[in-house]
């Protein structure tokens, strides 16, 4: 029967950026399952910060993507619910102002994906093993529907918003010059345009728009000339003309933490250990996080000391704790901020973020938190 140093389950991003870095410490890496097909139309976008880019760059990933997959973010507008003759709240971040070159970098995901299945082609290391191959360490990156956590009988519970997400491309009547914009809308609903260079070089988005399943619903069967009408009142034109691109996708929010992310001979990673709300745009971000904090935790492992070791294991479980459950509060907490109907919560919220908009130590402290600083 095949043996390898670690066998990975999951071959999206998070399992294939870890395969790459433990080969790279010269481990053998056994992956496990059909590698994801290309999605026609594929319009989802990651929002990526420092830390991530910086892992993908050692592992030679970063610097093979194409230039029209990449677009970095200089400056975001966060806006809050006007409305009911409450004035909306905003809160801008600059790169400039935090002495960074950017914020954060927008990606699109079918790109990367691609890169990374081609690096892993070319990695001696890592190969694709059957199902029963063995190894002292697996690493289960499947995702929030992972079979191999339920068979361990790790509880991993989502509470779902009765919220979708829905993603599209855009193109606008003006350059976007690297900004972000976000909206805060009453009941929960979150509207993100993230600059972007297809299918218009320099004057694109991405979408995220997280609303209630029946108008998610809605705006996904809506005509192209009537959805943008709809993203032009929820964006009051201030980011121009927006004319949709490509289909529309969806699919359901939730928030989960698996109960344990590590025992004896196992751990879990990205989707299968975490889900969050994407209104900070953090998702993949916690889980290359997970696949870094994994990658030191066994290269600094004492010689002795096998690579299943339960105790080895906890190490990696207690440095990802205060970031996962951190994230998953704070999205969580503004979603439900928002999503109160209480009058005077409308006002307050917003001069909460007029207030916040003031604070530059504040506001460079949350910058820093975001790209993993």
């Amino acid at each position: 029967m095949q043996s390898v140093d670690v066998l990975v389950r999951g071959r999206g991003a998070v399992g294939s950026s870890l395969a790459l870095s433990l080969a790279a410490q010269g481990l053998s890496v056994g992956m496990v399952g059909s590698a994801e097909a290309p999605k026609a139309g594929d319009v989802r976008t990651y929002a990526l910060n420092a830390a991530s880019v910086a892992l993908l760059t050692d592992l030679k990933v970063w610097e093979s993507l194409p230039a029209d997959a990449v677009s970095p973010v200089y400056d975001m507008v966060v806006c809050g619910d006007a409305g009911d003759g409450h004035a909306g709240g905003r809160l801008s971040f600059s790169a400039w102002q935090q002495g960074l070159r950017e914020l954060a970098v927008i990606v699109d995901a079918a790109a990367l994906d691609a890169q990374l299945a081609t690096a892993l082609r070319f990695s001696p290391h890592v190969r694709v093993v059957p199902d029963t191959t063995r190894a002292p360490l697996t690493a289960l990156c499947e995702g929030r529907e992972s079979a191999a956590r339920a068979a361990l009988g790790v509880a991993f519970k989502p509470r779902f918003y009765g919220h979708r997400a829905l993603a599209a491309r855009l193109s606008a009547d003006r350059p976007h010059q690297g900004v972000a914009r976000q909206w805060f809308h009453a009941g929960g609903e979150v509207l993100a345009l993230l600059p972007f260079e297809q299918p218009t070089p320099g004057a694109s988005y991405g979408l995220v728009w997280s609303c209630a399943d029946a108008k998610a619903e809605h705006l996904q069967t809506l005509s192209p000339q009537d959805f943008e009408r709809e993203l032009h009142a929820a964006t009051g034109g201030a980011a121009g003309e927006l004319r949709l691109g490509s289909e529309r996708s969806s699919w359901p929010l939730a928030l989960a933490r698996a109960d344990a992310v590590s025992g004896a001979g196992w751990v879990l990673l990205g989707d299968a250990a975490h889900i969050v709300h994407p209104l900070a745009g953090q998702g993949l971000n916690l889980g290359l996080g997970d696949v870094a904090a994994l990658s030191r935790v066994l290269a600094g492992r004492e010689a002795w000391r096998p690579l299943g070791d339960e105790r080895l294991l906890r190490r990696y479980a207690r440095e990802r704790l205060a970031p996962t459950l951190a994230m998953g509060e704070l999205t969580d907490g503004l979603q439900r901020l928002f999503a109160h109907p209480s009058p005077a919560l409308h006002g307050l919220r917003n001069r909460g973020l007029d207030a916040l908009n003031q604070l530059t130590p504040v506001k460079r402290w949350l910058t820093q938190r975001a790209l993993g600083l």
